[in-house]
């Protein structure tokens, strides 16, 4: 596509990239990010957590995956000061005894976000629930992260509705299908990325309270700074949809029969007369015999070894 060189198209650009992504962290709940070894899924996560950091929320990163400074790497200093990070990279089970290890492991972190204090809308970005999925029990991780999207409010006094969202980046082809669907239900916006070049493909899928799901097709080139530029969507469209990467296939191919007939095929089988179909000939030819025709009779002559006792059928059974 050409270039955009004049200012105002520059912020139409920059004003429907922020547009997607408002729409991706939506007003809470689970985002789920699902990559593959194709496409990566950690850029669109830094953009997200970026777009957060400009909101001006606090934003929590558990990082698994990477090390804290590959996972700061190309944040401004706005979203570099509003990242809160928990390590569990360096040393996740606190072999090397330094006492720098979180307490209660992952699962005591994740514990400790459910249990947060202080005002204001929370993001907590996951990286990445692989990591999790093979180091805690399905179910417990689905608990988890319900009890952290479905927090409204500090539970020891009555303060205002405060919107908590997690941001998930899932590898779903580390993991089986039972798994994925258990993340897929909990979450309220599911992103499935793939790409052909530079440009990514995201197959976006909104699950609004009280609402339909709509499934929105997205293409888009992530910047160095994190930012989008978008290439162009197609609009939403009602479920169901069919996964991105699933190609559909033809059950009739490689057959050894035809299930489809052709014109002549059809008027030969439509000019048929079966066997058990009766015409208006055969009902008169039958019913009506014409004079001088011939009928059918049967000659029996019974032979030594027939039984004509009626009073004892079984005669010539020789008991």
């Amino acid at each position: 596509q050409p270039a955009v060189t004049s200012s105002e198209g520059v912020g139409e650009a920059t004003g429907r990239s922020r547009e997607m992504l408002e729409s991706l962290l939506g007003p809470g709940g689970l985002v789920l990010l699902r990559d593959s070894v194709e496409w990566e899924g950690r850029s669109l996560l830094k953009a997200l957590v970026r777009q957060a950091a400009l909101r001006g929320e606090r934003v929590h990163v558990l990082g698994c995956e990477v090390s804290e400074e590959e996972f700061r790497e190309g944040f401004d200093p706005g979203t570099y000061s509003r990242l809160v990070y928990h390590d569990l990279f360096r040393d996740p089970l606190n072999w090397s005894n330094t006492g720098e290890a979180l307490p209660g492991g992952p699962l005591g972190v994740l514990r400790a976000m459910c249990r947060r204090t202080g005002p204001g809308p929370v993001t907590i970005a996951l990286d990445s629930l692989s990591w999790l999925l093979l180091h805690l029990p399905c179910t417990t991780l689905c608990q988890t992260l319900h009890a952290l999207s479905r927090q409204d409010s500090r539970p020891d006094d009555s303060s205002p509705v405060e919107h908590v969202r997690v941001l998930g980046l899932l590898h779903e082809e580390l993991h089986g299908p039972g798994p994925v669907e258990a993340l897929s239900t909990l979450a309220q916006v599911e992103v499935t990325l793939s790409g052909t070049g530079d440009q990514a493909s995201a197959h976006i899928l909104y699950r609004r309270p009280q609402h339909r799901p709509t499934h929105k097709i997205q293409w888009f080139t992530i910047l160095p700074d994190f930012s989008l530029n978008l290439q162009g969507g197609s609009p939403p469209k009602s479920q169901p949809h069919p996964d991105p990467r699933t190609h559909p296939v033809d059950p009739t191919t490689h057959l050894t029969f035809n299930l489809h007939l052709s014109k002549k095929e059809k008027e030969a089988k439509d000019s048929l007369t079966l066997p058990f179909q009766f015409s208006s000939e055969k009902q008169q030819a039958l019913l009506c015999r014409g004079l001088g025709q011939a009928t059918s009779h049967i000659f029996y002559e019974p032979d030594a070894y027939d039984d004509l006792d009626q009073e004892d059928p079984d005669d010539d059974l020789d008991i």
